[in-house]
């Protein structure tokens, strides 16, 4: 049998730290609390309503995960974070649109109480926003100085145990790995110095590694998937995960395309087209970080599909992706696919997709779970990239010289048995021969 990994108690309080308060934020905060008043259930949660198959199926065994690791309680959670507008989380709700007013009432008094903190934002990186409540510095080296004293009052002021952070925040312009980011000497010169490589989500990051804080990255930007701030977590024994929240049509191919690819349908053809109208969708509409997003949304057919091991099935494969910016729709996205197949023979067939989603509710149980998970990743010195959550990204973050698995199901697999691994319980391979032998 194996042994089981130490793992340090949930106690005291944690602090969830978001870096934007706009829907996907408040729709996380408003449902814990919503939650913990026992006026919604936690749907979409993982740690919330999953369960882990321990040891054979004829044992029958198959406990809740929050029994199984010690994760955090929802009644221990504080939420803070930062934003370019000064609305607090219950105005900045309302706004977004997302949850009903009846709701957001009945948890009004506390989402009044968390109030952003001034923001470190640059409208280089995201060009469509722009926000009276940010921070001022002589440098990006002092803007990080200026985030980790917000986190240290914030600790204090709440006295809690245990911090996590997650970037919620708009999809930055498109950008690629330079010499600023390839070691932590070259990276905090570039702080000092200004550097343009250097945009708002890698000041958060760098500030949260720095403190020995789990950093998770719910968007697309390049952030602490770089060689300096992999460095620094490896010194500090930060955990981080991302990026890019799998939700709404991305969700969907990693879910179609495997079972495609397990019966060897060749696809000619896939394109896809959304429609959304919140603060993401006006983001997009810049060319430039439509740029960040589409490289994020595209790369998940070439990893599962496999054209290079698949050339006559999937070597020709057109793939074409697009975000449409549609106000009337607020935070109900609505995603296209259509699949134009081949089947037996060269015989093609066609598979269309339509699904009318709402993106912060599907983010919001990721959010929770991602911050929850990666917390239990500190308390049992899981340190670096913690490519077991793959489960949850549509980029997962990965080590040098791998390829990225996307493929749903493998990522849950592999989710399920890093939990086994910490519970001394044996992996599954489902191979199942001691049920005949």
């Amino acid at each position: 049998m194996p042994t089981p990994i130490d793992i340090a108690p949930a106690h005291g309080k944690l602090g969830v730290l978001l870096v934007g308060l706009g829907a996907v934020s408040t729709t996380t905060i408003a449902g814990v609390l919503a939650i913990r008043k026992g006026l919604s259930k936690p749907i979409g949660s993982l740690t919330q309503m999953g369960t882990v198959r321990l040891g054979k199926r004829t044992e029958g065994r198959s406990p809740k995960i929050n029994d199984v690791v010690p994760l955090s309680s929802l009644d221990d959670l504080v939420f803070g974070g930062w934003d370019i507008f000064n609305d607090d989380c219950y105005t900045a709700a309302k706004t977004a649109g997302v949850l009903e007013p009846a709701l957001l009432e009945k948890v009004r008094p506390e989402l009044e109480k968390i109030r952003p903190w001034p923001a470190v934002f640059d409208q280089r990186y995201v060009k469509r926003l722009d926000g009276p409540n940010v921070k001022k510095g002589k440098n990006k080296r002092d803007l990080a100085e200026q985030v980790m004293e917000d986190i240290r009052r914030f600790k204090d002021e709440n006295k809690l145990d245990r911090l996590v952070m997650v970037w919620c925040g708009s999809t930055e312009v498109f950008m690629t790995e330079s010499e600023a980011h390839s070691s932590m000497k070259n990276f905090e010169r570039a702080l000092e110095e200004n550097d343009p490589a250097i945009p708002s989500s890698m000041v958060y990051a760098y500030a949260a590694i720095r403190m020995g804080i789990p950093y998770a990255n719910a968007a697309p930007n390049l952030t602490a998937d770089i060689p300096a701030l992999v460095e620094l977590a490896a010194h500090t024994k930060s955990p981080l995960a991302g990026k890019d929240l799998k939700t709404g049509q991305t969700l969907i191919k990693t879910i179609i395309a495997p079972g495609l690819k397990a019966r060897l349908l060749g696809v000619a053809g896939w394109y896809s087209t959304n429609i959304l109208g919140n603060r993401d969708g006006e983001v997009l509409d810049d060319p430039e970080s439509f740029k960040t997003k589409e490289e994020s949304k595209k790369s998940v057919l070439d990893y599962i599909l496999q054209p290079q091991l698949y050339p006559d099935l999937y070597q020709d494969l057109c793939h074409v992706v697009r975000i449409n910016y549609y106000p009337p729709r607020g935070d109900n996205k609505e995603g296209w696919d259509n699949i134009d197949l081949v089947g037996w023979l060269g015989y093609p067939m066609q598979l269309k997709i339509n699904f009318l989603c709402r993106d912060s509710i599907l983010a919001a149980p990721i959010v929770l779970d991602v911050a929850l998970f990666l917390d239990l990743a500190k308390r049992a010195n899981m340190h670096g990239i913690q490519e077991w959550l793959s489960f949850y990204f549509k980029s997962p973050v990965h080590a040098p010289g791998l390829y990225p698995e996307h493929d749903l199901f493998i990522q849950l697999m592999k989710l399920k048995n890093t939990l086994r691994y910490l519970k001394g319980e044996e992996l599954i391979t489902h191979l199942g021969r001691e049920y005949y032998d």
